[in-house]
């Protein structure tokens, strides 16, 4: 059973910066494509940001050049390096860790974690 705990949630002003952080449980994490959510109140959940098992990246348009994914295969842990925060930015964040398959699909998610950004 794979188990993704976010953390590194929180308050922060506009322009301001956070650093979310995802861990996550068994041994094969290196080989897997691991991806950031966000759900806002009263809008679905939308992809943020991904990162393949050979570090490849994309990014939602709305987050380019603001935000950057990375992750640490020896740590298990993904991140999600969050700069310029806009209120428009709030929402639950998760974590998701993506099958192997074709198209692949995420087999796994976190509980989340809330960021808030003041205007």
């Amino acid at each position: 059973q794979v188990q993704l705990v976010e953390s590194g949630g929180g308050l922060v002003q506009a322009g301001g910066s956070l650093r979310l952080a995802c861990a996550a449980s068994g041994s094969i994490f290196s080989i897997k494509a691991m991806g950031w959510y966000r759900q806002a109140p009263g809008k679905q959940r939308e992809l943020v940001a991904t990162i393949t098992s050979l570090l490849s990246t994309a990014y939602a348009d709305s987050v380019k050049g603001r935000f950057s994914i990375s992750r640490d295969n020896a740590k298990n842990t993904v991140y999600l390096q969050m700069n310029s925060l806009k209120p428009e930015d709030t929402a639950l964040y998760y974590c998701a860790r993506y099958n192997s398959g074709y198209p692949s699909q995420v087999d796994y998610w976190g509980k989340g974690t809330l960021v808030t950004v003041s205007s």
